[in-house]
């Protein structure tokens, strides 16, 4: 089932949570909606799952207008962060529960009920848990069960809401690399909502970046790291650098240092770089000097932020195994790789 969103707009109380704001998603896809809190992200996935309704704009399931459907006209799975089962009932009464409060002539038989149940619990890596309770299980069991659940009414799009935000590091990872596999053998098509970059890279097809009730941009995430379309984008993905530079006759100057060439106009502009595409120079050459503040490691990596005379924020570089750094040392970089920005960019 493929979904468009066509010029959303939400407001609560007239301040604007989502500005016109458009998406094709295609069917079979796996989609992240991923940005800060108020990003808009969460209300985006309501509107999909008819939990909220538009201020104005449209939202289509296929060819059909679902803008003003229900939940249940709408035909969608829902996963919540807190797993939302119920405490007094088996684990295969939860999974059942949306097929058994069908109306009656649309109610599948207990029996089927109960082995549509044991099959999700199968396709979940749950087997012979259904006669346990909620309680008796582990957090990241209960979020299976709760996408066993969701599965259960055979919706034509599951949505999840951060679903693996109230568990461990570990577990969430290993949930991650599970519902992946499981959406490639079911081929719903699937939004998520997560602040977790990794999350986000690890498990979509395409990623959605959003910032202040507006999407900054959609792509894979090769694209949003190597092509980010605006600073935001290079700022929240992944580890960055800005610098304000100046270009004059196609050279790139920073406090009087030539740090490289463009074809971009002359003016001010921003300078982002990764700290992975810096060099360290010998003092005196051309680049961003300046005196180590912090020195650290990050598994197999270690990083130096350092501070520029005249500047509030560090920069911060990667350092190759050959280079010590600590506190108070001196250091001179030179970027190799970066992107420009116009001062007015948002």
């Amino acid at each position: 089932m493929d979904i468009r969103v066509r010029n959303i707009r939400k407001e609560f109380d007239l301040f604007p949570a989502l500005h016109d704001v458009s998406l094709d998603i295609r069917s079979g896809e796996l989609i992240a909606l991923l940005g800060p809190s108020g990003s808009g992200k969460t209300t985006l996935l309501r509107l999909i799952a008819g939990l909220e309704f538009p201020t104005s704009g449209q939202i289509f399931f296929g060819d059909d207008d679902a803008s003003q459907k229900s939940v249940q006209e709408r035909h969608v799975g829902f996963v919540f962060q807190h797993y939302a089962l119920f405490k007094h009932m088996t684990v295969a009464d939860n999974i059942g529960f949306g097929l058994r409060v069908r109306p009656g002539r649309d109610r599948p038989p207990s029996a089927e009920i109960r082995r549509r149940a044991e099959e999700l619990l199968e396709l979940v890596q749950l087997p012979g848990l259904g006669n346990r309770y909620p309680t008796q299980l582990s957090g990241g069991q209960r979020q299976r069960v709760a996408l066993a659940r969701a599965l259960a009414i055979e919706p034509r799009v599951l949505l999840l809401d951060e679903p693996f935000g109230a568990l461990d590091a570990k577990v969430r990872k290993d949930l991650r690399r599970w519902l992946r596999e499981l959406h490639d053998r079911t081929g719903h098509t699937t939004v998520f909502v997560t602040h977790d970059q990794e999350e986000a890279v690890e498990l979509a097809d395409r990623v959605v970046v959003m910032s202040q009730g507006r999407i900054e941009q959609v792509g894979s995430a090769d694209d949003i790291y190597d092509r980010p379309q605006s600073p935001f984008v290079f700022s929240f993905i992944g580890q960055s650098n800005a610098l304000p530079v100046e270009v004059r006759g196609g050279e790139i100057a920073f406090a009087g240092q030539v740090l490289g060439r463009t074809d971009e106009a002359d003016g001010h502009w921003r300078m982002f770089m990764r700290p992975h595409d810096l060099e360290i120079v010998p003092a005196g050459e051309p680049g961003i000097a300046g005196r180590v503040a912090v020195a650290r490691r990050s598994g197999s990596s270690r990083f130096a932020e350092f501070d520029v005379p005249g500047r509030s924020e560090r920069i911060e570089v990667e350092l190759p195994a050959s280079v010590a750094s600590a506190p108070g040392m001196d250091l001179n970089v030179r970027p190799k790789r970066w992107t420009l920005y116009a001062e007015e960019s948002r």
